[in-house]
């Protein structure tokens, strides 16, 4: 398994450590419910130095990341963030990512870490554009300080006032270190991510530099589970649960990014075709019940099996059950009452608007 150059650091925090997506990442540090209320009552940091940065760089970058995803890349400017996807042919999702714009010839892809290779390989499969397309995603380390507090722990590592709006991003130099700093994230909070390049000395030096910077806000080290929680509450889609190859973003609720009105891009007449024909859609379910949702728990309407939920947990903010679930366009308005099975038995639940908690 990889390890990431805060392994040590994890193990020193007594990290529970697993596998996921080929690397040996810490799925929580003291209890996935306290990491959660920290970066929702104040600050934490996230090593999600496993995901993927892929570059594209050419006088044709624009072109190809234009033809590449489903957004509108027209909008990005240097210093903007912008969320998307990539799909195939026929409309199922290659993966959900970031796109960055560095310049008018260059452009980051931050993409799941689980489908860095598969990725890679799909947008050289796809380069009609003769880009000079570089996965850097072994040598940028990232971390993600999140929470109502998040930028007053990072203003004190810069020397330059920090007015990021919302999918902006700068660079930025801490200890020396060249960083992008990108006001972005995971968990609907207030939050900022920084990439940068260094070994695992530069790495414990900026971790260790922002939890002295957090220590008055009570700073706490957050892992997957809680990262997962925290998204989860916001209704934010994650690969291999909520959308993958067999899903469209149309069907997937990300409507919003997908611009079948701009210039050709790939899966766009199966998108079209698509939008004509949804006989799903994902959902956001609530539950007063006792109850866990689980990835694969049917979804009943008076005894009929509808769907399946694909992410749920018990929300640690709200203290009930919450899920995203595909089930027939029939039953997905607001307020529609539903069933979760789970062991054998019928909760009741309800469809209702994401986010799940209002921030």
């Amino acid at each position: 398994m990889k390890r990431t150059k805060f392994y040590e650091i994890h193990k020193k925090l007594n990290a529970k450590l697993v596998e996921f997506a080929g690397y040996e990442m810490p799925i929580q540090y003291s209890s996935i419910i306290q990491e959660h209320k920290a970066v929702r009552t104040s600050v934490g940091v996230f090593d999600v130095s496993h995901m993927g940065e892929i570059f594209i760089k050419g006088p044709k970058a624009f072109d190809f990341v234009q033809y590449i995803t489903i957004n509108d890349a027209s909008k990005l400017f240097p210093g903007r963030v912008q969320y998307s996807a990539m799909c195939y042919e026929d409309g199922g999702i290659v993966d959900d990512l970031l796109v960055y714009k560095i310049s008018d010839q260059e452009f980051m892809l931050v993409v799941n870490a689980s489908n860095i290779e598969k990725d890679f390989e799909w947008l050289q499969k796809n380069n009609i554009y003769d880009v000079e397309i570089e996965n850097q995603s072994d040598v940028y380390s990232l971390l993600a300080i999140q929470g109502p507090n998040s930028l007053n722990v990072i203003q004190k590592l810069v020397n330059e006032k920090i007015d990021l709006e919302y999918y902006y991003f700068n660079f930025q130099n801490i200890l020396g270190n060249k960083v992008i700093l990108s006001r972005t994230g995971y968990t609907g909070e207030l939050g900022f991510e920084l990439y940068f390049q260094g070994d695992s000395e530069i790495a414990e030096k900026i971790w260790n530099a922002i939890f002295n910077a957090g220590k008055e806000y009570n700073i706490q080290p957050v892992g997957l589970g809680a990262r997962d929680s925290l998204r989860l509450e916001m209704g934010y889609c994650l690969y291999g649960n909520d959308i993958d190859k067999s899903t469209n973003p149309l069907e997937a609720g990300l409507g919003w990014i997908t611009k079948l009105n701009k210039p050709n891009f790939v899966g766009k007449s199966a998108l079209l075709s698509a939008k004509e024909n949804l006989t799903r859609k994902l959902v956001a379910i609530s539950s007063d019940e006792k109850i866990f949702p689980r990835h694969g728990y049917e979804v009943s309407f008076k005894g009929e099996i509808i769907g399946k939920v694909t992410s749920g947990t018990v929300s640690p903010t709200l203290e009930k059950a919450i899920a995203l679930a595909y089930v027939k366009k029939e039953y997905s308005e607001i307020n529609t009452e539903l069933n979760i099975f789970s062991r054998g038995k019928e909760y009741p639940a309800k469809v209702v608007k994401l986010p799940f908690i209002k921030k």
